[in-house]
């Protein structure tokens, strides 16, 4: 069974082609690593299955539980399950925190048919998730992200995908820019996440989130395709040799 399969991907931005036939599988309960070196298009990857507008879809599929959703608005495939965990979260001046959290969360809820959470029951909820992922009350008084360190939107983007509970967590670079201590909260949370029905596809340089994050398949990226699959070993033989064997002359 397949939760995400990606099938001949064929993305461009302008002239320029950055996904030149990609394709992947990820099976409900697995987590996916995805590595490479800067500008093969592993972030590229994370915002078209998200549903990011400025990409252009030359060819290929892209299949949440056997659907094409490449046609889907962002807020639908969010409503079916995506959540997206950006590199560098963006601060909303002017929308609290609490307030953006309880909408997103009841949107989600009507788009599956569920009722809306009453206040105290979001208030419990936030309460409880907040206090496992070091994201303190100051924090949610303020606008969303709004003079937040980076570890602190690393940590409030985690946040929200406990809230929303998603079947498909995509984190496109969490670790970039965390210092240990935020790194081992952030994962830990993922972590909490782990369940049969979920699956996580986590795009890093480095090995280094993969000691607290433990995949199950990693995968290599380079010049816009998956080169190379195996198990988590493959990430420690990344880490030291680096990915000059899978860049021809020209990449490199």
């Amino acid at each position: 069974m397949t939760m995400l399969e990606v099938k001949n991907l064929h993305v461009s931005v302008g002239d320029r082609e950055i996904l030149k036939g990609l394709t992947l599988t990820v099976k409900p309960g697995e987590v996916a690593a995805i590595m490479g070196p800067n500008g093969t298009g592993k972030s590229t990857l994370s915002y078209v299955i998200s549903g990011r507008e400025g990409y252009e879809i030359n060819e290929g599929e892209v299949l949440l539980d056997g659907e094409n959703i490449l046609d889907l608005e962002p807020h639908e495939r969010a409503a079916k399950g995506v959540f997206l965990a950006f590199q560098y979260p963006v601060e909303i001046p002017g929308v609290g925190t609490m307030t953006f959290l309880k909408a997103a969360m009841n949107a989600q809820r009507r788009a599956r048919g569920e009722e809306e959470l009453a206040t105290p029951d979001f208030m419990k909820c936030v309460k409880d998730a907040s206090a496992k992922l070091g994201v303190s009350q100051e924090m949610l008084k303020r606008p969303l992200n709004s003079g937040f360190s980076g570890g602190e939107k690393k940590r409030m983007d985690i946040l929200q995908m406990a809230l929303l509970q998603p079947r498909l967590g995509i984190l496109d670079e969490t670790d970039s820019g965390l210092d240990i201590d935020a790194l081992r909260v952030v994962s830990e949370g993922v972590n909490s996440l782990r369940a049969p029905d979920r699956a996580f596809l986590v795009i890093t340089h480095y090995q280094r989130l993969l000691d607290y994050i433990k995949p199950d398949t990693v995968h290599v990226m380079a010049q816009g395709i998956i080169q190379r699959s195996g198990g988590p070993e493959l990430a420690l033989e990344l880490e030291k040799h680096g990915y000059q064997d899978y860049l021809s002359e020209e990449a490199a």
